[in-house]
């Protein structure tokens, strides 16, 4: 497979089979995707995998959590207080396509709600995987938490396996620094459902558009 072979299958996938994942395969994957660039090669990522029973308790939890409606502090605001178009325009265009690809109508606010709470639960795929930040680190880092993210996406894509980036567990940030155990002077960013892509999901039929070349890159070589 080439890079731009991987580039063009990477896609966020919203469920898994339960078949098992080889924790080498994931390990050596983890680690091959720290070649990604960092400015000062500070490499600011911190990485923990979580499978297994550990993963199924946890999940456990969550559900818990939800069906009580417990609530925390988000993290960081995921997208900015005031989201300006064409930005919020994409926003809601790509929510009301994966809706629309799993049959949830807006106004069935109980059934968007449900399917939203699979995020809590991998989309039912066997590894979890989070990516913490030293608190100190400023908005360069975080561009390389994403360069990382993304160089591993696509290994993940080599590899024949799918992925799900979740910045929703930005919003349980208290629980999963317990689960963790992460340190203080650590914070959440995102999580990721790593597993065997279920071709049967409808929501995994789902393929983002891109805004075209013209809206957002200029060229000058004269």
């Amino acid at each position: 497979m080439t890079v731009t072979e991987a580039v063009e299958a990477r896609r966020s996938v919203r469920g898994f089979l339960d078949t098992p994942v080889d924790p080498a395969l994931i390990r050596a994957l983890v680690e091959r995707a720290a070649r990604a660039p960092s400015g000062g090669n500070l490499q600011p990522w911190h990485i923990d995998v979580v499978g297994g029973a550990a993963l199924d308790g946890f999940k456990a939890e969550l559900a818990a959590a939800l069906a009580a409606g417990h609530k925390e502090t988000p993290a960081y605001a995921i997208y900015p207080l005031a989201l300006d178009d064409p930005y919020e325009a994409r926003r809601r265009a790509i929510g009301e396509a994966m809706y629309g690809h799993i049959g949830i109508p807006r106004e069935d606010r109980a059934g968007r709600r449900a399917w939203f709470a699979r995020n809590f639960a991998f989309f039912g795929a066997p590894v979890g995987l989070f990516c913490t930040v030293e608190r100190g680190m400023g908005p360069p880092q975080w561009s390389d938490l994403g360069m990382y993210l993304q160089t591993l996406m696509l290994l993940i894509v080599e590899a024949g396996l799918a992925a799900c980036p979740q910045e929703c567990w930005a919003i349980y940030p208290e629980t999963v620094t317990r689960f963790l155990g992460t340190p203080a002077e650590r914070m959440l960013f995102c999580g990721m459902a790593i597993g065997y892509e279920d071709t049967s999901e409808p929501a995994n039929a789902l393929r983002s558009e891109r805004a075209p070349l013209e809206d957002w890159a200029t060229f000058r070589f004269d």
